[in-house]
């Protein structure tokens, strides 16, 4: 045997001896798993597809090795070619590089970058008619309508006049285009404004207006006061000598607060803005992204040693708003490339169940039609030309599938969304979406936010805990009497050395013993310093003109004039606050300072050195400050105990109050603190300046150093605050509970906090037990946590995000099943991410309909992915309410938006869909039996006017006016909830109910039309009068039958369309016999087939409320 021969054996038995040692070990794990999972059945997802991959692909090697060499160059070849082909053609995407911008004296590149032009039109003058045609088209019923109309060209398949099939469906198309065009045409007008509006642009001959479209990148531009930003901007320069400006960003992220931007240091120092024009300096940007809250980019001047790293701090993008001051920045990104259009993307189109039941009985109608028109053909045979015959009789019989349905729901809708927005009970409610109102009938799920939803995020300042003592708003006067005592030691201290107070008992170095005990004054000064100077709130005062005066200017400005505090955060606000109302009052803020306003009325002066503010991924926020007097660096922190236990030194009670206070419905946050030695904070400031200096991986380096600041701090306090309940949540969520819906609460809160407000607010009732999903990091923990779950299906489910994540991820129909049988479930350390995902999970598993309601930028996504997106007008801005479908001011105002607004969309749009169905069956009854009497002729009954007549002028109104209808009072509504339940079901609109009005229609088009041939047998020259005039009186009478609750508005409609067809009888003498009609023959006929089409119909309804009334009917 030759080497080679050996060598390939060996290894190929090698290859299969691991892969046998593989499979073994594999089964003796999912052996040692199945010994404990004994009480569910399992899915072993993951491990079967990985074995099926892997014999596949062994598989796939064997044949592959069978192949020439030839062979596989060829099909690797074609399938690589192909697969570019196609990349390029349909995938092809615009890539984005990162760019270096001059300034000054610097030259400028090539290159091109998109124009700065705002474009919102859908269409253009080319496109406009093509696209609609096509939106319209693409639904079954319009491009149904569009073959039979376009089948009237055929001379030997016409029926009748063109108008009377394009002149339906080119009204319903022209009102569509007009809709469009009005609409783009608003489109065009706002960008048009926007474009045009003129910024001014520093230049070597001065400041030039120039509009909005035609700035370019590089392009240095002043954005004065309360004007928009027109591109994504590098902030150089502003006329505040603070070298900040605060920006309103609430049509970008929603947010109202505002936010401070600093000015690149090099640039603010500049005599005036034209030296600009005279350096050398280049700004890098990284390549333009989505995300609004981060930016890598540096600005070097090559006339100078200078570069300084560009954060978003730096920024200004485009569509914010300057609130102080001018700003002049240099252009970086246009068009296309800023954040704010990369992050405008259309919301997914949202079809309601009602809609799509509709459209499945708009098949069944088709469906019919052709089967009517075989029947009709085979009985009077497939002699001579039958496909012709074939076609006349669908054309006869396509007014079973009304034209005016799909018009007459629209319109419906926007009539609903109309009464919501005007309705007084819920004020400033607005519909933003009204093309799904009937789905607020429809909810079986509620999935509410926590902060801001349920709460009011008003947040107030409850407990100080320094670990052996605590304070609640009883005890604040006490911590006012120690920092009174404190700053009077301190007026003492300074008197005869004349030496810097540096707080009483200032923290020496520490030994490596432990930390220094303090008496509780100390602790109260050090825990209420740190509050005051450890946030990142500046005070705002109404008149900024004395802001350049003394520090004697700023305490009297502060008491003459109410301070407001900004901040990202209303938690900070509450801090900043409580400071103030115990003495240490935060006075004024700038960029490199802050001062403080102590209890004696002297002021404190901080030098601000590096401030790394609060993110979602870090939890806690930091600030490093130098006393002005004692020259003392102290870096502060504070952040969610989760993340604060870690860094602060070892203690005993930190974790068991963080419990207490979550318990109580408190938000806590834990502040430490530690002491720099000049020494280390110059050593940290290098590493920091060089990580920010970075390029790549910029965030994760500067977060390495300074988390290497993060070690053994000084725990100071923990500080709890409340966020109240909002009005009448205890009421509304006891009414959705009652009317079927069951409520789910996600939230990025502990757990403590979510179970308390679950409590506090009713959604876990007093006598509800709590089950709390245990953590969970596996797949048998997972199953041993189901198991547990299954055997209390009666209580209350709370469980963490992560948790939630690993039995999606290996038990995702059991966990769904058993969560769906739990009365309320609340997921907390929620993302916004898993938000939607819980959303999408329960409309595929489930299939019901569900309604997301929240405040918040974070809600967004999950408000979006829920069949109806339910948004607040909080405190957190309004991104929740624009992106929702529809916008509430409280939390409260739901329960009428589904009991009362949900219940009549719902009831009145399946009352009209029905109706308007009825009405073209009854008349294509009366056809078919017209053919069939006359020997399956295919004949049209009515001449075309009378049938567009019969379709809008003289019934459109009375059946428009089911809108107005409603079964039972809002008040009864809201009082029972219970009537919501039937709503659910769907029984308004449903199979039965469709096909017993096709039985109610094949009676009345057979009464009318068989009652006239023999009622007037000697007369039949005249049937068009004699059944036209009894179909109008049936319809008008159909009308009043289903009515539940009469509205003016109906008897006028009522009324006025009989006063029409009256008047058009003695005018319409073309199709009319003005003699014929006025003998009494002939009205008291017509009356007598109308009576019989109509009076048994009154019996049967008179009969059923009698014997089987409606649940509603034993409340009214």
């Amino acid at each position: 045997m030759s080497f080679r021969n050996f060598y390939g054996t060996a290894k190929r038995s090698l290859l299969a001896s691991r892969r046998r040692r593989q499979y073994l070990s594999d089964d003796d794990s999912d052996e040692e798993d199945e010994t404990c999972l004994d009480d569910m059945p399992l899915m072993y997802n993951n491990e079967v597809s990985f074995k099926m991959d892997e014999s596949d692909s062994l598989v796939n090697r064997r044949r592959y090795g069978n192949q020439s060499r030839v062979a596989q160059i060829i099909n690797d070849g074609w399938a690589r070619t192909c697969g570019r082909c196609w990349e390029r053609l349909c995938n092809r995407r615009k890539e984005y590089h990162p760019r270096n911008v001059p300034i000054g004296l610097r030259r400028s590149s090539d290159e091109k970058y998109p124009k700065n032009v705002i474009r919102n039109q859908k269409y253009s003058i080319i496109t406009f008619i093509p696209k609609v045609l096509f939106e319209q088209f693409k639904f079954f019923l319009n491009l149904y309508f569009l073959v039979m109309a376009l089948s009237q060209f055929i001379p030997e398949i016409r029926i009748g006049y063109l108008y009377t099939y394009w002149g339906p469906l080119g009204f319903v198309i022209f009102v569509t285009m007009c809709r469009e065009a009005l609409d783009d045409y608003r489109r065009y007008r706002r960008d048009k404004e926007a474009n045009s509006q003129k910024f001014r642009k520093l230049t070597r001959d001065g400041m030039v207006p120039v509009p909005s479209s035609n700035i370019k990148v590089g392009d240095l531009i002043v954005v004065d006061k309360n004007q928009r930003v027109p591109a994504d901007m590098i902030f150089l320069r502003t006329t505040e000598k603070t070298g900040a400006c605060f920006i309103r960003t609430d049509q970008l992220d929603g947010e109202t607060d505002w936010k401070l931007k600093l000015a690149v240091q090099s640039t603010q120092k500049l005599q005036t803005s034209v030296d600009i024009l005279d350096i050398q300096a280049e700004v890098y940007a990284e390549a333009p992204q989505k995300d609004i809250h981060s930016f890598v980019g540096t600005f070097k001047r090559y006339d100078e040693p200078v570069e300084d790293s560009l954060s978003v701090e730096n920024t200004l993008w485009s569509n914010t708003v300057v609130a102080s001051g001018s700003a002049l920045g240099v252009v970086i990104y246009t068009g296309a490339e800023t954040r704010s259009v990369m992050n405008t993307s259309q919301p997914p189109s949202k079809v309601g169940l009602l809609d799509l039941e509709v459209n499945t009985l708009t098949k069944l109608l088709f469906f019919a039609v052709i089967v009517l028109s075989v029947v009709m053909l085979a009985l009077k045979g497939f002699d001579g030309p039958w496909y012709r015959y074939l076609f006349r009789f669908i054309l006869l019989f396509s007014y079973i599938i009304p034209i005016s349905l799909r018009i007459n729901l629209d319109m419906g809708k926007a009539a609903y969304s109309f009464m919501i927005q005007r309705d007084k009970a819920i004020p400033e409610t607005i519909a933003r979406s009204t093309t799904i109102p009937e789905e607020l009938g429809r909810v079986s799920y509620l999935m509410s936010d926590k902060t801001g939803t349920l709460t009011q995020n008003e947040m107030i300042f409850k407990k100080l805990h320094l670990g052996t003592v605590s304070y609640t708003p009883e005890t604040m006067d006490e911590v006012q009497s120690h920092l009174r005592t404190t700053f009077a030691q301190h007026q003492k201290e300074t008197q005869p050395s004349q030496q810097p107070f540096l707080g009483p008992s200032m923290t020496p170095t520490r030994s490596s013993s432990g930390p220094v005990r303090r008496t509780v004054v100390t602790r109260v000064f050090e825990a209420v310093r740190a509050l005051a100077l450890c946030h990142n709130v500046t005070p705002v005062y109404e008149d900024s003109e004395n802001s350049e005066a003394g520090y004697e200017t700023e305490a009297d400005q502060q008491i003459q004039q109410e301070v407001v505090y900004q901040a990202s955060s209303p938690d900070e606000v509450a801090l900043v606050t409580w400071t103030e109302s115990v003495g240490l009052t935060l006075l004024k803020r700038d960029l490199n300072s802050m001062q403080l306003r102590t209890p004696s009325g002297s002021v404190v002066t901080y030098h601000i050195l590096h401030i790394f503010p609060f993110t979602s991924e870090t939890k806690r926020m930091g600030i490093i400050v130098k006393d002005e007097k004692s020259g003392e660096i102290s870096f502060y922190m504070k952040g969610a105990d989760v993340v604060m236990q870690t860094i602060v030194q070892y203690n005993d009670w930190l974790e068991e109050e963080c419990g207490n206070m979550a318990r109580e419905g408190l938000r806590t946050l834990v502040v430490a603190k530690k002491i720099l030695t000049e020494e280390q904070y110059q050593e940290f400031d290098t590493r920091y300046h060089q990580a920010k200096m970075s390029i790549q991986d910029r965030n994760a380096k500067v977060q390495g150093v300074i988390e290497s600041l993060e070690r053994d701090m000084e725990l100071l306090c923990l500080t709890g605050v409340e966020d109240k309940l909002q009005e009448g949540v205890r009421p509304t969520l006891e009414m959705l509970k009652n009317a079927g819906i069951k409520v789910w609460m996600l939230t990025g809160d502990k757990l403590e906090t979510a179970i308390c407000i679950a409590k506090s607010s009713k959604l876990v009732s007093r006598t509800q037990d709590i089950h709390i999903f245990g953590v969970v990091n596996g797949r048998t923990e997972a199953h041993l946590q189901l198991n547990a779950l299954r055997k209390k299906q009666d209580n209350a489910l709370i469980i963490t995000g992560n948790s939630l994540q690993v039995c999606l991820k290996y038990y995702e129909h059991e966990f769904v099943e058993l969560a769906c049988q739990c009365p309320s479930v609340v997921v907390c350390r929620c993302s916004p991410t898993q938000k939607a995902d819980i959303v999408k999970l329960l409309q595929n598993h489930t299939g019901k309909r569900t309604c997301s309601i929240g405040d918040g930028g974070n809600d967004v996504s999950m408000i979006q992915a829920a069949n109806v997106g339910v948004g607040i007008v909080g405190k957190e801005g309004k991104q929740a309410s624009l992106a929702a479908d529809f916008s509430i001011t409280q939390f409260s105002h739901i329960g009428r938006l589904l009991m009362v607004h949900g219940r009549n969309s719902y009831k009145r749009s399946a009352a009209l869909s029905q109706f308007v169905m009825h009405r073209g069956l009854i008349i294509s009854t009366m056809q078919a039996v017209f053919c069939s009497v006359f020997y399956f002729a295919s004949i049209a009954l009515f001449p075309g006017f009378l049938m567009i007549g019969y379709a809008t002028a003289y019934t459109m109104y009375p059946v428009f006016s089911l809108v107005l209808d409603k079964d039972v009072s809002a008040e009864t509504a809201m009082t029972y909830p219970e009537l919501y339940k039937e709503l659910v079901k769907g029984r308004s609109l449903s199979f039965k109910t469709f096909f017993l009005w096709v039985l109610i229609s094949i009676y009345q088009g057979g009464i009318i039309i068989y009652g006239a041939l023999w009622l007037f047998d000697e007369d039949f020259v005249h049937v068009v009068s004699i059944t036209f005039t009894a179909l109008i009186l049936t319809e008008l009478l159909m009308v009043a039958l289903t009515i539940r609750t009469w509205h003016w508005a109906m008897v006028v409609a009522e009324v006025f369309s009989l006063a029409l067809y009256i008047a058009s009888l003695l005018v319409l003498r073309n199709y009319f016999d003005a003699t014929f009609l006025r003998t009494f023959d002939f009205i008291w006929k017509v009356v007598a087939i109308t009576s019989v089409s109509c009076i048994p119909l009154y019996i049967l309804k008179y009969l059923r409320k009698k014997f089987s009334p409606p649940v509603y009917a034993k409340l009214t």
